[in-house]
């Protein structure tokens, strides 16, 4: 008589759909992890711009707290755009007081500094050093810098100055850094906000 055997085994069919099934969820996993260090290297580089742009608005309010005419006799304020503003402060404490801008390169925040040289005493635009401050800045045309006339906090529930009037009548400023690494991914944009006074403008004095 001829033995059968209860033993069985995948078919042909069977062991290609095991495997297919194996291949997505392999898929769907490598998928979710990938997806998880894109995620965490996002975050991270956020929270570093962030932080840099916290210090740099902090460096900016000190240096801005301080500003002073020019050792050419230029006014404290010598540019006051949206997007850029030019003033003289003694940022290194040495016998010269700098030329110090802070500006909006496409979506690059940068500094540039000129110190004074020559007899009689010049700003070379072409010796200014320019360096990298905060990277991903998404503030379009929103303003970086307000300017107003007043004394904070009353002065800053009205409207800024219009361009016209900045040099001669700005006492205080805001400061507003808008900060996203990838604007198609979560976290959403982070700000940076601050208000700084300029001593030497101030009414109360």
């Amino acid at each position: 008589m001829r033995a059968y055997s209860n033993k069985t085994g995948f078919t042909l069919v069977e062991a290609l759909v095991a495997l297919a099934i194996f291949g997505i969820i392999l898929a769907i996993l490598s998928n979710f992890l990938l997806q998880g260090m894109r995620f965490q290297t996002f975050a991270s580089e956020q929270q570093q711009q962030v932080e840099f742009a916290r210090s740099s608005a902090q460096t900016m309010v000190k240096e801005l707290r301080e500003a002073e005419p020019g050792d050419d006799g230029s006014y404290i304020l010598n540019r006051a755009e949206d997007q850029e503003i030019i003033f003289f402060s003694n940022i290194d404490a040495d016998q010269a007081t700098e030329r110090v801008r802070y500006f909006l390169d496409g979506t690059t925040f940068k500094k540039g500094i000129i110190e004074p040289s020559g007899e009689p005493i010049i700003y070379d635009q072409a010796t200014e050093t320019v360096t990298t401050l905060v990277e991903y800045i998404r503030n379009g045309t929103t303003p970086i810098f307000l300017y107003y006339n007043g004394d904070y906090p009353g002065d800053m529930t009205h409207n800024p100055l219009p361009t016209p009037t900045r040099l001669t009548e700005t006492k205080l400023l805001n400061v507003y850094l808008r900060i996203n690494v990838n604007e198609s991914q979560a976290p959403n944009q982070t700000e940076v906000i601050t208000e700084v006074q300029i001593r030497n403008l101030k009414n109360n004095l």
